[in-house]
């Protein structure tokens, strides 16, 4: 349980730093946008978080 908890917080914060990273997205309202993240996250999050892993350490 603890492990689902923090691949869902890990792929929401991925989504930030390689689906959105570098641009500005207008959404109605704050809820569209944590829900498009989210499930992108947990879709997902099995590519993003080595992608952002990646991408942290080749960009330092």
């Amino acid at each position: 349980m603890i492990l689902l908890i923090l691949y869902i917080i890990l792929g929401f914060y991925c989504t930030k730093k390689t689906i959105y990273a570098n641009k500005i997205v207008f959404y109605q309202n704050f809820g569209d946008l944590f829900l498009q993240r989210f499930i992108y996250g947990i879709l997902f999050g099995w590519v993003l978080i080595p992608w952002a892993l990646i991408k942290k350490i080749v960009t330092r």
